[in-house]
């Protein structure tokens, strides 16, 4: 059994402790407490592991946010992942700081790399991990806010959610989705 593991963000030092980046946060701890190194692959840094007997493909698309579908797609076809192995981390705006949340498919929210997954896939129907950021900003500072850089209290909190989250990465490959989201979600 295979998995592909995929945390969204944008390359480039200057996102790399924003926001929108969590997604690769978590896929370096993850890819840390599997002991698989990351190297450079075709659409990004791809990280190979095993858990429980399982190969674990983790991913950090080097295609900017709004193109991960590309990374996405190639890596699914090229090691013939079936959808149900997919995860996808992104940070969203909807949730509480730090709040997780695994569903098995959804809307694109207005997140820009989701958009991009939905529209290579051409479908919704794929398993995504949601790690809240909130929605503390003002009226038309959304871009800003987003790409913008964690505050000194969530800077405090990170490491534990970030530890939380590579759990339930691995609860996933290893105990399926339905015991996942029922250990997981809100915690």
């Amino acid at each position: 059994m295979k998995y592909l593991i995929v945390g969204l963000g944008n390359k480039g030092e200057e996102y790399a402790e924003t926001r929108h980046n969590i997604g690769f946060k978590v896929a370096e701890k993850l890819a840390a407490d599997i002991e698989a190194p990351f190297k450079s692959a075709n659409f990004g840094l791809l990280a190979e592991g095993k858990f429980k007997g399982r190969k674990v493909l983790i991913l950090k698309p080097d295609t900017y946010m709004n193109l991960s579908g590309n990374a996405v797609k190639f890596w699914l076809q090229k090691e013939n992942i079936p959808l149900e192995n997919l995860m996808i981390i992104t940070d969203d705006l909807a949730l509480p700081f730090g709040t997780l949340r695994m569903k098995m498919k959804g809307s694109d929210a207005g997140h820009n790399g989701l958009k991009s997954i939905q529209e290579q896939l051409g479908t919704q129907n794929y398993p995504r991990l949601r790690f809240g950021i909130s929605d503390d900003f003002s009226e038309g500072k959304q871009v800003d806010y987003v790409l913008g850089k964690w505050s000194p209290e969530e800077n405090d909190k990170l490491p534990e959610r970030i530890g939380k989250f590579s759990k339930a990465c691995q609860s996933f490959v290893f105990a399926g989705i339905q015991n996942t989201m029922t250990a997981f979600n809100g915690k």
